[in-house]
């Protein structure tokens, strides 16, 4: 099994135990293939929902440039609403399973 698997497996149980959904394999290997090398790297594989400026670049990066939504305040909720669910105690947001979650909750799978 390679490491992109391994991550891919661990992001799928963390969809199951935090958001009790079973994940869409398919999209969900999507999204972290889409993410790069940035898997691998242990800051930046993850999402700091108390930083401002890394929920900026979520907002910027992935839900304005790349799913090509529109600014607005429903891009703060949503990012909220992942991170909440994702647990604010905790510290392992993966960068892949948020963006997961936002693309399902914008409807956005065929971008990928």
């Amino acid at each position: 099994m390679s490491k992109r698997d391994e991550l891919i497996a661990k992001y799928e149980a963390d969809i199951k135990e935090k958001f009790g959904e079973k994940a869409d394999m398919d999209l969900l290997t999507k999204v972290t293939i889409g993410l790069g090398p940035s898997i691998y790297n242990l800051d930046a594989s993850k999402v700091s929902g108390g930083d401002e400026k890394e929920l900026d670049t979520v907002k910027n990066n992935y839900l304005i440039k790349k799913l090509g939504l529109a600014d607005g305040p429903k891009l703060t909720e949503a990012i909220n609403s992942v991170l909440e669910k994702y647990g604010s105690s905790n510290k392992n947001k993966h960068r892949a399973v948020v963006y997961y979650m936002l693309c399902k909750h914008f409807g956005k799978e065929s971008i990928y």
